[in-house]
């Protein structure tokens, strides 16, 4: 259980590092409109992981037993982490920019970290191969997936609130050069996970 807990809480921070689009809106509104505003759209990405988790584990233990189901998860995991580390790889300097806002309300808020999740298919794929993963590979039973996914979740919403508390601080360091160089060497973590997972299933 505790295994669980603590894979579970690094999987949730390494999630919030990949800077993606929930990471500059959280800061740029907690610049424009205080910490309060960041804290909102935090809420909004947790609960729609939430519901990305409640599928991703009530789904994937009612596939049916497919033959080889381990190595075609594991050939699906290896592709996408290739794909997500040559996208950090390639892309060019991202642009940071730090608009005002005017709807300063819950709602408005809420729903801006709800639907910047949610839209993003990407994240939905990234929580069905964890759940895969931790299941085939790990040999969690059911309450060790639990136990993790919640340590996960609240892991993310946790980070995202202090990303929004220390917002002024994340401005003056995550220029657009230091994040260029960040997203380049998790491309080559990406890629080294992935042809550890392709030696561990197809190779060894």
């Amino acid at each position: 259980m505790l295994e669980a807990l603590f894979f579970g809480l690094l999987t949730g921070i390494a999630l919030c590092l990949t800077f993606g689009t929930v990471f500059f809106s959280l800061v740029q509104n907690s610049v424009d409109n205080g910490y309060q505003a960041g804290v909102k759209i935090a809420v909004g990405v947790f609960v729609c992981d939430i519901i990305f988790v409640f599928f991703a584990i009530f789904g994937t233990a009612l596939l049916p037993d497919i033959p080889n189901f381990k190595q075609w998860m594991a050939g699906t995991g290896v592709v996408f982490l290739i794909i997500m580390g040559l996208n950090n790889l390639i892309r060019g300097q991202p642009n940071i920019a730090y608009p005002k806002t005017s709807l300063g309300n819950l709602v408005y808020y809420f729903t801006t970290g709800f639907l910047l999740n949610g839209l993003n298919p990407v994240n939905f794929i990234s929580w069905v191969t964890i759940a895969s993963y931790i299941r085939t590979n790990l040999h969690y039973n059911f309450h060790q997936v639990l136990i993790f996914f919640a340590a996960s979740v609240i892991a993310v919403f946790l980070v995202e609130c202090a990303m929004a508390f220390f917002a002024q601080r994340l401005k003056k360091v995550f220029t657009p050069k230091v994040v260029t160089l960040f997203n380049k060497v998790t491309g080559v973590v990406f890629i080294l996970i992935a042809c550890q997972i392709a030696y561990s299933n197809f190779i060894k």
